[in-house]
């Protein structure tokens, strides 16, 4: 996959959010893709799945309701929101 200057104003809509630098944007995300590329050529045929290379527990604790304001914190940074709810744009392009 290639990034291209098409590519990135899609993303951009997208993602709504404006690249200022866009040429040395398509280089990094090209970057990123040549290396995912790479990591897909890896033969995992025989590795077993693991949930953690530790092989520890996650350690529990109890789950203890908390008041707080995160939700209204996050949803006042939103760019539009209702209530309790984003509102983002419709993206399935169809």
């Amino acid at each position: 996959m290639k990034i291209d200057d098409k590519l990135l104003a899609k993303l951009e809509k997208l993602s709504m959010i404006k690249v200022e630098n866009r040429e040395e944007m398509i280089a990094d995300l090209n970057q990123i893709v040549e290396f995912v590329e790479i990591l897909q050529e890896v033969n995992t045929d025989n590795v077993e799945a693991t949930f953690n290379v530790l092989n520890a527990s996650t350690p529990m604790r109890d789950d203890t309701p908390v008041n707080n304001d995160a939700i209204k914190t996050i949803l006042d940074h939103a760019p539009k929101s209702e209530g309790n709810y984003f509102i983002v744009p419709k993206i399935i392009e169809g």
